[in-house]
This record gives structure tokens, C-alpha cells and sequence, in this order.
């Protein structure tokens, strides 16, 4: 197939060591471009890459126009402004839904999304919870999602192998908490990117769902003992019932130089058994999976010199700090996001009523002020050809705390199945001095939304008559 006639492929999280992996493999078969934040030289496998922000809808869009196939690999473990309001998850959730709404809107074929393993039962932690979340929220729009679930993924420049691996070089003796008993199924990077590729462009996989793994059972104690034994290492492992989770996030971080944010939802996950299911997918490929032995020398035997993509989290300037803030709410049943954006604004000024001012303008700008004086504090103008019923976005325009020029932007988005609203400041740069406006405005912002969401959940659902539109606030 000549270069020309390739169809075009997404792989979304191009930088992470999966991403990098996956390109040369793919681009036998298609035309590869990768997506990020920054510009990047075309090569090792990849044909291009586009310059793409995903908590941007707009970038989405275009980044993905005359797209067929994407591959979904991203995962907001770490902030990505100078200063993020919200977790992981959340964050995951709008990415999510900013690729899943673009790639409905340019045709894709299909989205092949890399999750995780889920335990048999129990209740998920929020890193399993957020990978269910998020295979969710791509399949909300109309695009057929092919998802493989895996656990550790071992190869030379992952995070969570990279975790371990240098937990076991820099410690000749380790305290064993009970979490090292659980048993678990990690995958070999070759696997998993023999077997994305074989799911890719077959309409057979659209909308289905398998567990990745290696041939064998066992517990994480035994993925240290097989690491230290592929590092020609000898080490002590030291049972112990008394280390608890916060103590082990602690130690984990301060040995291996990976970060609390980074760390602290994977041991959170390590009480869970994560054992696959069938292993149809690989027989079906013809592909023999590696044994956890032997993938772990594999990746002991690689030559990464770098610390991985996770482990050096978002690069922000000081000359240009900006603010990503992102709540989640129930919203009341049979409620859209544009009733929940005029409820918000109407409600505003009534919960507020002793200092703060609403004005109307139009039926889509409207601004805040003090209520005995003074020029408004906040001017937000609504665009009507970007938003729907279920996402409503505003762009701060001016006010004396907006930053002139900046792209500010402000927006409810309705998510899974409709059930929770999600608002979000995005690329928000402070007018105020920076630490001033972490101890006042930023927390101002959010207890304003932890209260909006109080209102929401006493509100009753469909059954409330009327729906109040953008348009009919009183000014």
C-alpha cells in the first residue's frame, strides 16, 4: 500500500512509551500521526504529529479532520497547569469526552482505547474506577470503541515497571506490605502492541471488550523477585502487616523519585486482584503472550536512559501561569447542561446577593461585579455556535480579574449518560498576583462550585415544570 493511500491514524498519547511503541507496527498499515501539546519532527513511525491540547474541544476537532482509526492512550495522572483544581479522573473525563465528541464529528471508523484490568468484585479504586470512566465516555458519542484491558504493562519505559524496577535496584532489603501478596497478570509491551494492531480496522472487534495478559499468575512480592533476578540483584524481602497504604505512597515516592500524584493511585489499586479473563484475543492473532519472566527481562535488557513521560509531568512557565479547574456534580434527573448553565447564573446573584452583582446584557454575555461599586469583576460571553444542550461554553472576555488576550474559558459539559455535570475553567491566566490569587480567588471558585453542587442535588429531577433557557435570566 503506497504512502498515499494509507488511512489516516490517531494515536492520542503519542508520547508515552505505549505511543511510541505502537508507531513504527502501525505504520506498515496506515498513515500514523501523533498528537501533542507541542510541536514535534516527523519520524520513528510516525508520519506527522499535530499540535493538540485535548481539554480543548476545538484542537480535538481539528486535530482528528480526515481521520478514520484513533488509538486512545491517554491518561491525566499528573497536573497539567500551574495550578489544577480536580482529580485525575475528572480530568481523564473531559479529555475523554473532547476526542469522543470530535471523533464523531469527523467520521471515525473506530477508537481503539488501551484501559485496565478490573477485579472480579469489590468495590474499584479511583485509578480502575477512572479507566472504566473513561471506556465509557468514548463510546458516548456514536464511534465503536474496541477496548483492551490490561494491567502492568512491563516494558523498559513505563512508569509503573520503572516504579518497581528501581524500588528493587536501590533497596537491598524491602519492608513488604500485605498488598504485595495480591496476585495480578502483568502484559508485555510487545503483546499489547501486537495485539492493538491486530483489533485495528477490523470491524469484528468494533464494540467489544478483552482482557490482555500474560500466560501466568503472580503476586507483586514475585514480580520484585523476578525484576531483582533479571537486574542480577540480590535482595531481601521483608513480610510485614503494619505498612500502611499512606506510609507505602511515601516510601514508593521518596525511593524511586516518581511523584505523590503519579504514585498514589497505583498503590491505591494494588489491593485488587487483577486477573484476566479469556485469552481468545491472542489465540484468534496467532500470537504466543510472553511469560512475566520473560517480558520482565526483555524490559530490564532495554536501553532507556530517560525518566519516563509520567515521571516529569507537565512543563508550565512562570511568565505564563495559568489555572485548569474542574469540578463534578450530580445533576438532577432529565436536566440538560444548558438548563443547569441558566439555573447557575440565575442562582449566582441570589446566593451571593449581599455583594455580588449579576448583569445581563444579552442573552449570552453577562457580568459579575460587587454590588455597591466598582467595574465588573468578570464579563463572560457565551458562544452560541460551540455550545449544545449538553455542554455550554463561555469565554471570559473581560473584567478587571481577567487577563487581556488570554483564551479563558468557562463551561458545563454533561457526561456519563448524562447522569453528572462537569464544570471547568480551562486555561484561566490570574489577573491578581499569583500567590494572592491561590489563597483567595482560586479557593473562592471552588467552594463556589462545591456549593452550586449542594443546590443541584436539592433540586428535583424531570418532574419540575418548565426549562429555563440562556436567554429568559432576568437582567
Amino acid at each position: 500500500m503506497s504512502a498515499l493511500h494509507k488511512p489516516r491514524l490517531v494515536i492520542a498519547g503519542a508520547s508515552g512509551f505505549v505511543g511510541q511503541a505502537l508507531a513504527p507496527r502501525l505504520s506498515e498499515r496506515f498513515h500514523v500521526i501523533g498528537l501533542s501539546r507541542s510541536p514535534r519532527p516527523a519520524g520513528h513511525g510516525f508520519a506527522e504529529y499535530r499540535v493538540c491540547d485535548l481539554f480543548s474541544m476545538l484542537q480535538a476537532e481539528q486535530a482528528l479532520e480526515g481521520v478514520e482509526y484513533a488509538v486512545y492512550l491517554v491518561h491525566n495522572m499528573m497536573p497539567s497547569a500551574s495550578l489544577t483544581q480536580g482529580d485525575f479522573a475528572d480530568l481523564d473525563v473531559v479529555c475523554a469526552d473532547n476526542f469522543a465528541r470530535a471523533a464523531a464529528r469527523a467520521g471515525l471508523k473506530q477508537i481503539v482505547f488501551l484501559g485496565g484490568l478490573c477485579p472480579k468484585e469489590g468495590q474499584l479504586s479511583k485509578h480502575l474506577g477512572s479507566r472504566l470512566e473513561v471506556e465509557q465516555v468514548l463510546a458516548g458519542h456514536g464511534v465503536p470503541v474496541t477496548t483492551l484491558r490490561a494491567g502492568l504493562i512491563i516494558g523498559e519505559s513505563g512508569s509503573s515497571f520503572q516504579i518497581m524496577a528501581r524500588l528493587v535496584e536501590r533497596l537491598p532489603a524491602m519492608v513488604c506490605p500485605r498488598w504485595t501478596l495480591t496476585r495480578t497478570q502483568a502484559v508485555a509491551l510487545g503483546d499489547v502492541v501486537r495485539l492493538i494492531d491486530y483489533v485495528v480496522g477490523r470491524e469484528a472487534h468494533y464494540g467489544r471488550v478483552y482482557d490482555v495478559s500474560a500466560p501466568d499468575v503472580v503476586t507483586y512480592r514475585e514480580l520484585m523477585r523476578l525484576t531483582a533476578k533479571a537486574l542480577g540483584k540480590r535482595r531481601i524481602f521483608i513480610p510485614s502487616l503494619f505498612l500502611s497504604p499512606g506510609l507505602s505512597r511515601l516510601w514508593v515516592s521518596l525511593v524511586t523519585g516518581a511523584p505523590r500524584a503519579l504514585v498514589a493511585p497505583l498503590i491505591e489499586s494494588l489491593r485488587h486482584e487483577l486477573l484476566a479473563g479469556s485469552a481468545d484475543l491472542a489465540a484468534e492473532a496467532g500470537i504466543e503472550l510472553t511469560p512475566t519472566a520473560e517480558a520482565i527481562r526483555l524490559a530490564v535488557g532495554g536501553s532507556a536512559t530517560q525518566p519516563p513521560h509520567a515521571f516529569r509531568g507537565a512543563k508550565t512557565s512562570r511568565q505564563r501561569r495559568l489555572v485548569r479547574s474542574v469540578q463534578r456534580m450530580r445533576l438532577p434527573k432529565g436536566w440538560t447542561a444548558e438548563r443547569a448553565a441558566a439555573d447557575y447564573l440565575a442562582w449566582l446573584p441570589r446566593f451571593l446577593r449581599a455583594f455580588l452583582r449579576a448583569t445581563v446584557h444579552s442573552a449570552d454575555e453577562f457580568s459579575f461585579s460587587f454590588a455597591a461599586f466598582g467595574p465588573p469583576l468578570l464579563t463572560l460571553r457565551r458562544s452560541p455556535e460551540r455550545s449544545s444542550d449538553d455542554r455550554q461554553l463561555f469565554y471570559v472576555t473581560g473584567g478587571a480579574l481577567a487577563t487581556p488576550g488570554n483564551r479563558a474559558r468557562f463551561e458545563l459539559r454533561q457526561v456519563l449518560e448524562g447522569s453528572t455535570l462537569l464544570t471547568v475553567v480551562h486555561d484561566y491566566a490570574p489577573r491578581l498576583p499569583w500567590l494572592v490569587y491561590v489563597v483567595t480567588q482560586a479557593q473562592f471558585h471552588r467552594w463556589l462550585m462545591l456549593r452550586f453542587g449542594v443546590h443541584l442535588r436539592k433540586l428535583p429531577g424531570d418532574s419540575q415544570p418548565g426549562e429555563r433557557k440562556l436567554g429568559a435570566l432576568p437582567s
